[in-house]
């Protein structure tokens, strides 16, 4: 899509150009700061087959999912918010080099007040890779992009609930990728907002381990009914990727 030495020219000092191996997109990354993981990957590919015209990524980062929603599916509108300013930016940034500013629209702000933002009942698809750590956990240096983005320090899970109960259509799909010690929460919170939920899968290092995330997918004011997907597998005993995680990262 763009050339090296044009997409070099996005680049500021600290930050790296991942390939995203997808179409020949690209995305920026700070060097030290937060970078995504497999996580945002998985989910990606577990919302790319919505009926969805427009989408909504809340804790959105780098920009990741939006980025590669728009190689995976066939979502016109796909939109971003990240309250973190120059993470928001740096979004804007890889939207602009990889040619997408009429597709995808990233957003500084609050998801809190998201319905403010956008209008409420405006998406058919939320997605959310949102903090996993509790606030108070495991945090002993003053607050920056890694701290803020694994810990529910500016956004938690019930946020997300509330926040996409309010922007989803009827029978618009909430998806997020979360930690199982967090099934219950996810489960109790979504009917409490009235999101049923309708799809879990969990996600093994490799077999025989126990689920290290999980995918989960529900429905606003959706009819009751819930399938346990097939278990999802990132490696073979030898080390090497299985051929479903090869198939998602399109190698």
């Amino acid at each position: 899509m763009f050339s090296p030495n044009a997409d070099m020219d996005f680049l500021k000092e600290n930050e790296t150009l991942e390939d995203l191996q997808a179409g020949g997109l690209r995305l920026i990354q700070k060097k030290d700061g937060f970078r995504f993981g497999v996580d945002a990957v998985l989910l990606a590919d577990f919302a790319k087959d919505a009926r969805a015209a427009e989408a909504l990524d809340m804790c959105t980062g780098s920009g990741i999912i939006p980025i590669l929603l728009s190689h995976k599916s066939h979502i016109s509108r796909i939109c971003g918010i990240e309250i973190q300013q120059e993470i928001a930016e740096t979004a804007c940034r890889s939207v602009i080099m990889n040619g997408l500013e009429d597709r995808i629209f990233i957003e500084n702000g609050d998801l809190k007040n998201a319905a403010a933002v956008y209008g409420k009942r405006s998406f058919d698809l939320i997605t959310c890779n949102p903090p996993y750590m509790p606030a108070d956990c495991g945090i002993k240096n003053e607050l920056d992009t890694k701290i803020i983005a694994r810990h529910e320090i500016m956004c938690s899970l019930e946020d997300v609930l509330s926040a996409a109960a309010q922007l989803l259509k009827q029978q618009g799909h909430l998806m997020l990728v979360h930690k199982p010690s967090r099934l219950v929460d996810i489960l109790a919170g979504m009917r409490k907002y009235d999101i049923e939920p309708k799809r879990i899968r969990f996600i093994h290092k490799k077999i025989g381990s126990e689920p290290s995330l999980l995918l989960a997918d529900g429905a606003y004011k959706g009819g009751v009914e819930l399938k346990i997907l097939p278990p999802l597998y990132l490696y073979n005993e030898d080390g090497s990727e299985t051929e479903e995680l090869r198939r998602i990262y399109g190698r």
